[in-house]
């Protein structure tokens, strides 16, 4: 079935993790052997050939690159400068796999629905171009409101305002605090442009802020619920039901730690704690009951958001293994339309009705 992710760091997996992308996963983990630098090193799960694989013919694709001060634990840049300079760097690898054939920016409707037709058309998928589109996690690059303009025009289609601590422009997971002014100013030129607004990795002050504070399209790439695993990471039931409300998408994401409590990275392992691809469907199914449809969920997998199969679920090999989520959903009563849409129409629906 075709199959929309809404949430990959291709570019980071390319630049930071130094993987040629266009190789198996295989080849990748070969390569890696040995190499201790990063947790996931040999454990990888995507490459252009498994998502092909998969029928993951269109993923919400990301620039990271966050600031930090002196005294922040986080890894980042020294100042918002060098970010925006890794995030242009990004973009630069995202335009050369698009010169290679393996990539193609999806950042307009006619765009979107010629990609459609190419990857339905009945033909094997080897060679077809992944579509992506591009989406700033956390905004700390952005120097000042002006580089909204011109990340718009090089295809930026989505922003996080914040990841992990705080951000210059709002506070992210495991902080708390507010946007500010500076914070709705960037609300405000999204909106303008027409930039969706991601509302993933907001601290709680932040996420009502921006929902006070934003008029225009709004989904969560990749989240799960705060009811079934503790953490301000997750969103809580009210802020699922103010997304669903404001008629979001919020996307499974696939990072153990969030889909089963008590993780301890490190030490925990998928078989350990029981984590398997049917858990991250409970946290869906959690968010259809609170909607009572089946119509604000997608796939958000993140998957190789810096952690590999040691922190995935265990009956997951690549990404390609998304493609027996459709099984998973039928054994839980959902009719074949509801897994078209959790698979990929609802995205769809989304992206049509606001680029419309």
């Amino acid at each position: 079935m075709f199959t929309i992710d809404a949430h990959l760091d291709l570019s980071m997996n390319a630049m930071e993790w130094n993987r040629d992308l266009r190789l198996s996963v295989s080849e990748i983990r070969e390569r890696e052997k040995g190499m201790t630098d990063k947790p996931d090193r040999a454990k990888g799960t995507v490459t252009f050939p498994e998502l092909r694989k998969g029928n993951i013919g269109l993923v919400v694709a990301t620039q990271i690159a966050r600031f930090v001060k002196p005294d922040s634990t986080l890894p980042g840049w020294a100042s918002p400068e060098q970010a925006w300079a890794q995030t242009q760097g990004q973009v630069a690898w995202y335009k050369s796999m698009e010169e290679c054939g393996e990539m193609v920016q999806i950042n307009n409707l006619e765009s979107l629905e010629k990609h459609l037709q190419l990857w339905n058309d009945g033909t094997p998928n080897e060679h077809k171009p992944i579509g992506y589109i591009l989406s700033l996690e956390g905004a700390d690059s952005l120097v000042t409101i002006n580089d909204v303009e011109k990340a718009y025009q090089y295809g930026l289609r989505a922003i996080g305002p914040a990841h992990y601590g705080a951000g210059r422009y709002a506070q992210g997971t495991d902080a708390t605090g507010f946007m500010g002014k500076v914070g709705q100013d960037l609300l405000k030129e999204m909106e303008r442009l027409n930039i969706i607004l991601d509302a993933t990795h907001l601290c709680d002050d932040s996420f009502w802020e921006a929902m006070n504070h934003f008029n225009g399209a709004v989904w969560a790439s990749h989240n799960l619920c705060r009811s079934l695993v503790n953490h301000n990471r997750q969103f809580s039931d009210e802020q699922i039901k103010e997304l669903i409300s404001r008629d979001a998408v919020i996307g499974g994401a696939l990072d153990a730690w969030m889909m089963v409590p008590n993780w301890i990275r490190g030490k925990s392992t998928p078989e350990g704690m029981n984590c398997n691809l049917a858990v991250m469907v409970d946290h869906l199914d959690h968010i259809c009951q609170l909607a009572g449809n089946a119509l604000h969920v997608g796939i958000g997998s993140d998957l190789d958001g810096a952690f590999g199969r040691e922190q995935s679920p265990y009956d997951l090999n690549t990404i390609a293994d998304l493609q027996t989520i459709p099984t998973i959903l039928e054994k839980r009563g959902y009719t074949p339309t509801d897994i078209e849409n959790v698979m990929h129409g609802n995205w769809l629906r989304f992206l049509r009705k606001n680029w419309a």
